[in-house]
């Protein structure tokens, strides 16, 4: 009985959840009957029982809530006191693949790496720098909520994103490195009734729209001039800063990236690229280059109407699917970023039946580490 009540009172000390409290107290008095239970009987069912409650009592004191445990605020201060490090954020396995078979990259050797809320953080040092690595996975979702916990958990002094993406830019080939200098999230829209000639509500008519009626497939004999999708305006995001007043928003659409690493990026265009798949290579070799703007939504985009328009209405080069969510992080917590994104397919612009990104993505993925690489010796720590 006494070891029950040691470990709830630890629970009770990590939360201040009255659900969890009350629900700790049942699991607490159960414990006491089948103490006694075992008490009088030595029935081993009992026994069982009583273990797998000392186990959930456990398990949930160490983690309560998905609050962070003393002994995992303990490891993060070891980290944290040899910092501050270079964060790094990939979207999947495939593109964080050439870093974790790179000889550049050296795991710390007391602590490799650090696991919380399904992430799995790893500690190192790359190009003589200190970096903290972690995949975030699919979409802006995985990407804003990995990039957050990066920057709350460990002393981070900037962040590096790196990947693969659709090319909308007719002017560029696949295989070519893209650092732009603004993004921006084309997935937020404000989509108008049909008729409807003034806008309502809380809505922005400053970036643009797309007309579904400017797409309508239509024969020689019969021309339709709308559609009842009618069209959708591009909206830009509510950010709270984190040097702000609290709940007092500001709006954007072309989020910067850090001036200083821009600057930086023009001193990569000498990096060495791959340029064949097996047999298969390119029609030249792919260059870096910095560009304008790159767009992000949770769409992966496989058509070339949308490509050209993605192109000819906001001038993007890389088209892909999470690096608005970690420039929009890095902005509310005014850390400086910057993403180097390489072309693995057309977005839909080939002339090929599938798309190419089957054939290019490993290529891809290993030119923009090649370039991040790169990058990373150009700084200081």
């Amino acid at each position: 009985m006494p070891i029950l009540g040691i470990i709830f009172l630890s629970f009770t000390r990590l939360t201040n959840n009255a659900f969890s409290t009350s629900l700790f107290v049942l699991i607490y008095k159960k414990g006491i009957y089948l103490l006694r239970e075992i008490a009088r009987h030595n029935h081993w069912k009992r026994i069982m029982e009583l273990l797998g409650l000392l186990v959930l009592l456990l398990g949930s004191s160490i983690m309560a809530n998905g609050a962070v445990s003393e002994v995992s605020w303990r490891e993060i201060s070891n980290i944290n006191s040899e910092g501050p490090y270079l964060g790094i954020v990939v979207p999947n396995s495939f593109e964080l693949g050439p870093l974790l078979r790179s000889s550049s990259f050296v795991p710390h050797n007391k602590f490799p790496y650090f696991d919380f809320a399904g992430k799995h953080f790893r500690i190192g040092v790359l190009e003589k720098k200190r970096v903290i690595v972690v995949m975030c996975g699919l979409g802006m979702l995985n990407a804003g909520l990995s990039t957050q916990l990066l920057l709350t958990l460990f002393n981070v002094n900037g962040v590096l994103h790196y990947g693969i993406a659709g090319n909308a830019n007719p002017k560029l080939q696949i295989g070519d490195v893209t650092i732009p200098q603004y993004w921006a999230h084309t997935g937020l829209w404000h989509w108008q009734r049909l008729g409807e000639v003034n806008v309502s509500g809380d809505f922005s008519r400053d970036f643009g729209y797309l007309e579904f009626a400017n797409y309508n497939n239509c024969s020689k004999d019969f021309k339709s001039n709308t559609n009842l999708l009618n069209k959708v305006w591009y909206q830009p995001e509510e950010i709270y800063p984190v040097n702000g007043i609290p709940e007092a928003r500001h709006e954007i659409f072309w989020v910067p990236v850090d001036k200083t690493y821009f600057k930086i990026a023009s001193k990569l265009k000498n990096v060495k690229l791959e340029s064949c798949v097996n047999t298969t290579c390119l029609p030249r070799k792919p260059i870096v280059t910095r560009v304008e703007k790159g767009v992000t939504a949770n769409v992966f985009v496989d058509n070339k109407a949308y490509r050209e328009f993605l192109y000819s209405k906001f001038d993007a080069t890389p088209v892909e699917m999470e690096t608005a969510a970690v420039a929009l992080v890095c902005l509310q917590q005014k850390k400086p970023f910057i993403a180097i994104r390489s072309l693995s397919d057309l977005a839909g612009g080939g002339s090929a039946l599938s798309n190419e990104v089957d054939v290019f993505s490993s290529l891809a993925s290993q030119n923009a580490f090649e370039v991040l690489v790169k990058f990373i010796s150009l700084l200081t720590q």
